[in-house]
C-alpha cells in the first residue's frame, strides 16, 4: 500500500507536498496544522489519487476504504470519539479541494457517520433534540442529493411544506419535532426517488462520498468554471475527511468566513461573516442573511480576538490576504480552512500596492501577483455621479462596477442572451454553483437573499463583474418571472440598472461613465513601466481616441487608420464622387477638396500626442466599401424606377450602380486593396502623404511641439511594392518641406500582414525603416479563415471540442502565424539592423501574446486604449518571467 497517497495532516505536514498534490483545500488545513493553530484532525486523499479513481475505479476504492478506515482509528485514539459510535460518535465532513479555487463547484458532504442510533446518541450526549434532528436533516439532505442523486429541489419542498405548516420563517424557528418529521420525510423522499433506504452503516456512508466528491469533479457546473478560468481538466480533487465540529450546536456556536482584508475595497481590516447556530453551508448558500463579523467582536469578544490573532498569523505566513472558514463550537474556535481570498480588481491592486508598502511583498511580486484582466475589469464603467436617480431598492455591494441590462430570471435566458448579443441582469433569490453559466453571460447579477461571502458575492468578484446582494426588500417570483419591491412590478425583459459600488438598484437605464487610472493602480502601473522591456502604443484613429490613449499611458500611436477618416459623414459624400470620377484629373479635383478634412485630423492627433511617435497607416480598403451595397442600391433603383423619382437623381444612382459593379470582387480582402490600390490610384495616396507632411508642418509651427512621424504601407507581399511607395511618400514629403521650408525626420514602413511578407522579410527590410504585424490579416491569411464568418460559425465548436487551443483571432496562434513573426524579425534584423519591430494587430493587448511578442524581441505592441494599462502590466509579466528564467538555467 505504499503508493497509497492518503495522510493524516501531520504526515503530510512532514512532505512538503504543493497544492497540486493537496488540493488548496487540503493544503490550507495541512499549512496550519504545521503552525499549530486550531484545526480539527483529519485525512488527506491526494489529487493523485482522482486521477487514478477515473483509471481503477473501484479497485482503487477498497484500497482507498483500508487505509482510511486505519488513519481513522488514530483519530478515533486522538479525541476519544469513535466513527459510529452513539455513545461518543465521531461525525466528519466530506469535502473536495481542487488545486485552482473553485467555490461551490464540486461537493461536500457534511455530518457523515450519523445514522438513527448515532442521532438518537447525540440527543443523549448534548440534551438537545433539537440539534441533533437538525444535524441528521442537513446529511440525509447532502448525501441523498450528492450520492443518491435525488434532485436537491424534491428536498426542498419537504423542507418547506414542513415550515409552513409549522409557522416557520425560517429554519431557527423549526422546532425539535419539526426536524425530527423532516428526517423522516426525507428518508422516505429517498426510497421513492432511488427505490433504495439511506444507508446506515457509516463506513458504507464515508466511501460512497469520497466516490461521489471525485465524480463532482465531472459535475457540469465544475466542468463549465474550468472552462472559464481555463483551469486543465487533469489536475483531480483531492478529498478531505475532517472531523465536525458544530457551529449549530448552542447559543455560544457559529460559523463564518472572514478575510484578512476586504475584498471589496483592498481596505486593512478583519472583514465577513457570521450565522449563530448554524453550519458552513448555510454562509455561502445564502440561505440566512449573516451578520457582520464587527458583531462577534460584541457577542463573543474572546473568539473575535482570537480569529483576528489567527487571521494576522496567516496572512504574514502566505503573504497574501487569506479567505478563512471557522466554526465556533461552545465558544472554541476552529478553523477549517484558508486559501487565497477572490476579491475584487480594485481591492487586488490596492492589496498588492499596500503589501509592498508593507514589506511584505517585493514590487516585482506584486506585479507577477495580479492578472492583467483585472485591470481590465477594474476599468468597468460607473453610474454618472451628474445623474440624479433614485433607487428602487438598495442591497449590499457585493462585486463593484455598474451594469445596464434587461432582467432575466434563469440561466437559459442569460445564457441565450450572450449568444444573442444582448445584455441583461441575472435576478434570483439567491445563486447557486449550478447558476455559473448564468452569471458568465450576464452583465451582473442581483439576488434578494445572502451577504458578501455568498456564491454569487464570491464567484461576480473572481468575473469582475457588479454584483447587489441581500437586496430583502425584493420578492423574486422566479414561476411568475417578476421581482417585487414597494409596489413596484419589474419582468422579465424591463431594463433595470445595477451599481455594485453602492448597492443601489435602479428602474431603466441610468447613463454610465469611464472610469480613471488614480492612485494604486497608478503606482502599480508605474512600477510596471519602470521593469517592462517592450514599448507600449495605441491604435487612435481620433483626437479623442489617442487624448484616451495618452491618459491610459500610451507612449505613442502605433496605428492610426486613415480609412476611418474617409468614412466620417462630412466628406462621404466627397469621397464617393472622387470613387465615381472617370479621369484622374477629376480625381485629384476631389481628392482636393478631401485634403483639408484629413489635414485637421491628422493635425487633431499631432497636438494630443505632443512629439510622441504617430505611426499613419495609409487608406487601406478597397474603394467598393465607401460606395452603397449592391443588395441596397438595387432594390433603391427599382423604386425609383416605379415611383418615377426624379430622372437626375436616378441617373446618379444608376452610375453609383455602374461603378460599385466595376469595383465588386469575389474576395475583396484579398483584392485590390492597401498597397495595390496606391500602386494603381496613386493620386489617393499622394494626397494623403501632402496632408499628414502638411499638418504636422503647421502644428510644428503654430505650437512648436515636434511630430515622430511613421508612414505605414499596408497590405504588402512583394518588396518591390514598398520601394515604389517608399519613392512616392519621399517625392511628396519633400516637394512639402521644400515648399513650406521645413524639414522634419520621418520613418517609412509596412504592415506584415501577409505570409509572403513575412517570409520574404530579409527583401522588404532593405527598404523599411520599421515592421508593424497586422496579426488580424495575418492570422486570416494564414489560416484562411474569414474573422468575420468563422467566429460566428465554426470557431466556438472548434475551441469547445478541442480541435483549437483558443480562438486565434483572440490569443495569437504561436504555432504558425507565431512561426512567421519569428521568421520576418530574425531575418528583417539581419537585413537591416536598425529595423524597429512592432504589433498593431488585437493580439497586442492580449496577456499570453505579449509574453509572446516579448520573447520574440519586439520592441513595441499597440493595442487599443482601453487596453493599454493591460499591456503597460502585461509587458513588465513578461519581463519578469524571462528573468526568472534566465536565472534558473544560470
Amino acid at each position: 500500500m505504499e503508493d497509497m497517497q492518503v495522510y493524516l495532516f501531520e504526515e503530510a505536514a512532514k512532505l512538503n507536498l504543493t497544492k497540486f498534490e493537496l488540493g488548496g483545500k487540503g493544503y490550507g488545513l495541512v499549512e496550519m496544522t504545521k503552525l499549530g493553530l486550531p484545526v480539527p484532525p483529519g485525512i488527506i486523499i491526494t489529487t493523485e489519487m482522482c486521477r487514478r479513481y477515473f483509471r481503477e475505479g473501484k479497485v482503487l476504492l477498497k484500497k482507498i476504504e483500508k487505509i482510511v478506515m486505519e488513519k481513522l482509528r488514530i483519530i478515533e485514539q486522538k479525541t476519544g470519539k469513535r466513527f459510529g459510535d452513539p455513545s461518543n460518535p465521531l461525525l466528519v465532513s466530506v469535502r473536495s479541494g481542487a488545486p485552482y479555487s473553485m467555490p461551490g463547484m464540486m461537493d461536500t458532504i457534511l455530518n457523515l457517520g450519523i445514522n438513527d442510533e448515532v442521532v438518537a446518541g447525540l440527543v443523549a450526549i448534548t440534551g438537545d433534540k433539537r440539534f441533533a434532528y437538525d444535524t441528521y436533516r442537513r446529511f440525509i439532505q447532502m448525501y441523498g442529493k450528492i450520492v443518491m442523486k435525488v434532485p436537491g429541489e424534491e428536498f426542498d419542498k419537504v423542507l418547506e411544506d414542513v415550515k409552513r405548516k409549522l409557522g416557520a420563517k425560517n429554519d431557527l424557528e423549526v422546532t425539535a419535532e419539526g426536524w425530527k418529521e423532516v428526517v423522516t420525510l426525507y428518508k422516505e423522499l429517498i426510497k421513492k426517488k432511488t427505490g433504495k433506504e439511506l444507508p446506515q452503516d457509516p463506513k458504507e456512508q464515508l466511501i460512497s462520498a469520497i466516490a461521489a466528491v471525485f465524480e463532482s469533479w465531472w459535475n457540469p457546473r465544475a466542468v463549465e468554471y474550468r472552462k472559464i478560468y481555463k483551469i486543465s481538466d487533469e489536475l483531480g480533487t483531492a478529498v478531505n475527511i475532517v472531523m465536525m465540529v458544530f457551529g449549530n450546536l448552542d447559543d455560544r456556536s457559529a460559523t463564518g468566513v472572514a478575510f484578512t482584508r476586504n475584498p471589496s475595497t483592498g481596505e486593512k481590516e478583519l472583514y465577513g461573516e457570521y450565522l449563530p447556530k448554524a453550519q458552513g453551508e448555510d454562509v455561502v448558500a445564502g440561505v440566512r442573511t449573516p451578520r457582520p463579523l464587527s458583531e462577534l467582536k460584541n457577542t463573543l469578544p474572546e473568539v473575535y480576538n482570537e480569529l483576528k490573532r489567527i487571521a494576522g498569523i496567516l496572512e504574514r505566513y502566505f503573504r497574501d490576504m487569506q479567505d478563512v472558514e471557522f466554526t465556533i463550537e461552545k465558544g472554541k474556535l476552529y478553523v477549517l480552512q484558508t486559501r487565497t481570498g477572490k476579491r475584487t480588481a480594485q481591492a487586488a491592486v490596492k492589496i498588492a500596492v499596500d503589501m509592498v508598502e508593507e514589506g511584505l511583498i517585493t514590487k516585482e511580486e506584486a506585479i507577477a501577483r495580479i492578472d492583467p484582466s483585472d485591470l481590465e475589469r477594474l476599468l468597468h464603467k460607473q453610474i454618472d455621479p451628474n445623474i440624479k436617480a433614485k433607487p428602487i431598492a438598495k442591497g449590499l455591494p457585493a462585486s463593484p462596477g455598474a451594469a445596464v441590462g434587461k432582467v432575466v430570471f434563469n440561466v437559459e435566458d442569460a445564457v441565450k442572451a450572450r449568444e444573442n448579443k444582448e445584455k441583461v441582469i441575472l435576478v434570483r433569490p439567491e445563486t447557486t454553483p449550478e447558476d455559473i453559466a448564468g452569471i458568465f453571460a450576464a452583465e451582473g447579477v442581483l439576488t434578494s437573499k445572502g451577504g458578501m461571502t455568498s456564491h454569487a458575492a464570491v464567484v461576480t468578484r473572481g468575473l469582475g463583474k457588479p454584483c447587489v446582494v441581500g437586496a430583502e426588500s425584493i420578492k423574486v417570483d422566479l414561476d411568475r418571472e417578476i421581482f417585487e419591491v414597494n409596489g413596484i412590478v419589474v419582468k422579465k425583459g424591463e431594463t433595470i440598472t445595477i451599481d455594485g459600488t453602492t448597492g443601489s438598484i435602479f428602474l431603466g437605464s441610468i447613463p454610465l461613465v469611464e472610469p480613471k487610472i488614480t492612485g494604486a493602480i497608478d503606482k502599480l502601473l508605474s512600477w510596471a513601466d519602470s521593469i517592462r522591456r517592450l514599448g507600449v502604443r495605441a491604435n487612435a484613429d481620433t483626437p479623442q481616441a489617442a487624448e484616451k490613449a495618452r491618459s491610459y499611458g500610451a507612449e505613442g500611436i502605433g496605428l492610426a487608420r486613415t480609412e476611418r477618416m474617409f468614412n466620417a459623414k462630412d466628406r462621404l459624400e466627397i469621397v464617393q464622387a472622387m470613387i465615381l470620377a472617370k479621369t484622374v484629373e477629376e480625381r485629384k479635383r476631389y481628392l482636393e477638396k478631401l485634403k483639408p478634412f484629413q489635414k485637421e485630423d491628422f493635425k487633431g492627433i499631432f497636438r494630443v500626442m505632443k512629439g510622441l511617435p504617430v505611426t499613419i497607416r495609409l487608406l487601406d480598403l478597397p474603394l467598393h466599401e465607401f460606395l452603397p451595397k449592391l443588395d441596397e442600391l438595387l432594390p433603391e433603383i427599382v423604386e425609383m424606377k416605379i415611383k418615377g423619382i426624379d430622372e437626375d437623381e436616378l441617373k446618379k444612382r444608376e452610375r453609383i450602380l455602374e461603378r460599385v459593379l466595376e469595383l465588386r470582387e469575389h474576395n475583396p480582402m484579398m483584392g485590390q486593396r492597401g498597397v495595390r490600390l496606391a500602386l494603381t490610384h496613386p493620386e489617393i495616396y499622394e494626397m494623403q502623404v501632402s496632408a499628414i507632411f502638411e499638418a504636422a508642418i503647421e502644428v510644428l509651427k503654430e505650437e512648436g511641439d515636434t511630430v515622430r512621424l511613421e508612414i505605414m504601407i499596408p497590405q504588402l507581399s512583394e518588396a518591390e511594392e514598398l520601394r515604389r511607395m517608399r519613392e512616392l511618400v519621399d517625392r511628396v514629403a519633400n516637394d512639402v518641406m521644400d515648399r513650406l521650408s521645413v524639414k522634419l525626420e520621418y520613418k517609412v514602413g509596412t504592415m506584415i500582414e501577409t505570409p509572403r511578407a513575412a517570409l520574404t522579410a530579409f527583401r522588404i527590410a532593405k527598404y523599411a525603416d520599421f515592421f508593424s504585424f497586422g496579426t488580424n490579416d495575418l492570422t486570416q491569411a494564414t489560416f484562411a479563415f474569414s474573422r468575420d464568418d468563422v467566429e460566428a460559425k465554426f470557431i466556438p465548436f472548434y475551441v469547445d471540442n478541442g480541435i483549437l487551443p483558443n480562438n486565434p483571432f483572440e490569443t495569437l496562434d504561436i504555432e504558425a502565424v507565431g512561426r512567421l513573426v519569428k521568421i520576418a524579425v530574425k531575418e528583417g534584423r539581419k537585413a537591416n539592423p536598425k529595423l524597429k519591430i512592432g504589433i498593431c494587430g488585437e493580439h497586442g493587448g492580449e496577456p499570453r501574446s505579449i509574453t509572446f511578442f516579448h520573447e520574440a524581441g519586439l520592441d513595441y505592441i499597440s493595442c487599443s486604449p482601453f487596453r493599454v494599462p493591460i499591456a503597460r502590466l502585461a509587458a513588465a509579466q513578461a519581463a519578469l518571467k524571462k528573468s526568472l528564467e534566465l536565472k534558473s538555467t544560470a
